[in-house]
């Protein structure tokens, strides 16, 4: 009869146990999802922060960039008003440049081929 009683008061601790570890591991899930959803507020934050910031440096380079498309294309334009008026000065001696200027690149191109 000990026996039997002994055993039984396994039995019931072993099923105490088994409540109290069912209890503790969702209590433990519980916590651990709250951290997760923490984490994911976290971390969603931090990227909405990240994506503004290089949201902000995109805009600041693309205004660089036209800022400094608009500079290039200025000056290439008067270049280009400077030139045109120099062979409009200059017609014979501007003529005389290209056509040599082009005898050149063409023995240089012909040279490569051989």
């Amino acid at each position: 009869m000990a026996t039997t009683k002994a055993r039984e008061d396994i039995k019931n601790d072993l099923k105490t146990l088994k409540d109290d570890l069912k209890v503790g591991a969702r209590e433990e899930s519980a916590r651990l999802r709250e951290i997760a959803a923490e984490t994911e507020a976290r971390v969603r934050a931090k990227s909405d922060e990240v994506r503004e910031r290089a949201r902000d440096y995109y805009d600041q380079a693309r205004v660089r960039g036209r800022e400094y498309y608009d500079d290039a294309a200025e000056r290439l334009d008067e270049a280009q008003r400077a030139l045109v008026e120099r062979v409009q000065e200059r017609p014979v001696q501007s003529t005389a440049i290209a056509l040599g200027v082009g005898v050149v690149l063409g023995l240089l191109l012909a040279g490569r081929r051989r």
